[in-house]
């Protein structure tokens, strides 16, 4: 089993835990965090129980998977972050991975995804030693864009998506960002 334990000024990043359902509950029950989503919220805490179970399955399989963060001084899940292998193919891509991160609404807007995001992408690399890893988002979604240029991604390509199963809606464009650590590392 995946223990890790990222720390930065305001949040513990670690592996997510069956204790995260609520917290999960929260942030994916939530229409407007699923906005750029395709839409499809939760709308019980036994799909969140499975989401948890998925990802600590994805850590025995894979050795990684999406972490939570954690508010050092309220111990209050504030979201995930960090990396999933995904088989694919998605984009002419296969076995790579995807970066990404995930707020419960009431923690937008005060800097936690930058802070989280930042932590767990040099862990994965220092870590991990990826080369390449990749990010997608919907094309409106102008804040996530920021954030992973912000990061050293690089926009690529709008595509498509239309890979089952569908975390958005098929053949919604959808941004597709690449983040080379030899190109970041030369700059």
């Amino acid at each position: 089993m995946m223990h890790i334990l990222i720390e930065t000024p305001r949040l513990y990043i670690r592996e997510l835990l069956p204790e995260d359902e609520k917290g999960m509950f929260e942030m994916d029950s939530d229409p407007e965090v699923h906005r750029y989503l395709g839409g499809k919220y939760s709308t019980s805490i036994d799909q969140e129980r499975a989401y948890i179970n998925n990802v600590r399955q994805q850590y025995i399989d894979n050795g990684i998977g999406r972490w939570a963060m954690i508010e050092k001084s309220t111990n209050e899940f504030v979201g995930w972050t960090g990396f999933k292998l995904l088989h694919g193919p998605i984009n002419n891509h296969s076995n790579f991975h995807d970066f990404g991160y995930r707020l419960a609404r009431r923690f937008w807007g005060q800097g936690y995804a930058s802070e989280a995001a930042y932590a767990s992408l040099h862990y994965g690399i220092a870590n991990f030693g990826f080369k390449k890893i990749y990010a997608m988002t919907d094309v409106d979604n102008v804040v996530s864009r920021k954030l992973l240029e912000k990061l050293g991604f690089k926009f690529i390509e709008i595509f498509e998506y239309n890979t089952q199963p569908y975390w958005r809606n098929p053949n919604e464009p959808t941004t597709w960002y690449e983040y080379d650590v030899k190109r970041i590392n030369n700059k």
